[in-house]
Parts: structure tokens; sequence; C-alpha cells
């Protein structure tokens, strides 16, 4: 059995990874990512769209200078997606994102284990937690990227417009973008990711310091014992 201290150190760590699989989770489903205003020209008139989107499903609303609105639309964003840079930084985040999951959910059956026992295989255990966590941690600030680059560089929401609004448009002439509580959960999830590494590396430095301590050698030892 694990001793007490070894035990509680994991069991925190255990919190920390189950809290980052949990917002991993919460993340992937809600689609509050990003909101867009876009400003397009057509037939004389000037139309402003709403757009708020995630990864799998948006809402638009479409707003006309004369003071007309259009009821709000749901749209699935694969379907309004039809191929092209957009499409396929969409699917690099989801990919990146469900591997995080995988990796959070192996780091938080890794914690559990050694929580409650002591793994004969070193890889299994605080070595295993800093690959899984690591390796989590790295693919969210990679998903972090990825979707800004999506949606400033590639056009996400100007590619969404017509086919999540239904509508045809001419001529874009401006865009204005903020990012919604579903893409800064993902910081969380890092400071979760940091902090179960921080416990873990606090556990296995004092570890590694007790044993150094006991493996002195025989000449630091004190001279009655030696004569002894």
């Amino acid at each position: 059995m694990p001793s007490r201290k070894k035990s509680s150190m994991f069991a925190c760590s255990f919190c920390a990874c189950v809290g980052s699989f949990a917002l991993i989770c919460v993340v992937l489903a809600t689609p509050r990512w990003a909101s867009s205003q876009l400003r397009f020209s057509r037939a004389g008139s000037n139309l402003t769209i709403s757009l708020s989107y995630g990864l799998f499903r948006g809402t638009c609303e479409q707003f006309v200078d004369v003071g007309l609105q259009v009821p709000k639309n749901t749209f699935q964003v694969a379907d309004a997606l039809s191929g092209g840079s957009s499409s396929s930084l969409n699917v690099a985040t989801i990919v990146v994102l469900v591997l995080a999951l995988l990796s959070s959910l192996l780091s938080s059956g890794f914690t559990c284990t050694n929580a409650v026992s002591n793994p004969y295989q070193t890889f299994l255990g605080p070595l295993g937690v800093y690959t899984w966590n690591s390796l989590c941690g790295v693919l969210i600030l990679l998903a972090m990227i990825l979707f800004p680059v999506n949606v400033e560089g590639s056009g996400l929401a100007v590619d969404l417009a017509p086919a999540g609004c239904s509508t045809q448009l001419e001529r874009h002439f401006g865009s204005k973008h903020s990012y919604g509580y579903s893409y800064w959960l993902m910081l969380l999830i890092l400071l979760l990711n940091i902090a179960s590494l921080t416990i873990i590396y606090f556990y296995d430095h004092a570890t590694y310091a007790k044993k150094k301590e006991q493996e002195r050698p025989i000449e630091n030892a004190p001279k009655d014992v030696i004569l002894f």
C-alpha cells in the first residue's frame, strides 16, 4: 500500500486530471467558442450578420440597415463548410481536442492507480503522469492556436455565413470577432494540467531527496557507527 503522503498527493493530482477531462468535454460540447459580426453589401443595402458558433454548431442572425431583422437560424458547422482550409482547420481542432481528452483520461487513470497502489513498472508511476499531463497541455495549447488561426486567418466566419444563414451575400467589407467562454475554458484546462504536474513534481522531488539521504556513502556516517 502507498504511504498516506503519496496517496493524498496523487489524489489531489487525480482531482485536477478529472477536472481537466470534464472541462474538455464541456469545451467540445458547447457552441460558445466565438461570436462574429460581419458586414456585407447586398442589392443596394447593407446587411449585418451576427454569428455565434463552436466546433459543431452555431446560430445566425441577420439585420438589414432598413431595420429588418431575420429570425435566428441554427446550423451545423460541418454542413456549412464545404471543404477548404476552414473545414480542414476545424477538423484538426476537433481531432486535437479528442486526443487531449484521451490523454487526460489516461492521466486520470495513472494518478488513481498511484493513489491506491505502488505500481512496479516505472512508466506507471510519476513518469507516466508527467507524460500524459504534458501531452494534454501541449494539445490544448495547439487547439488554442488553431482556432484563432481559422477565424482570423482562414475566414471561418465568412465561410459559415452564406450556408449558415441561408442567404445570398455579395461583397464582404468588415468583420469583428470575439471569443467566448468555451474557448477561454482551455486556459483553465492548462492550469489544471500544470497544477497536476506541480503536485507530482514536489512528491517525486521529495521522494528522490529522501532516497539519496538513505543512500549516503558510509564515509559520511558518524565515526562511532563505523567503529561499531
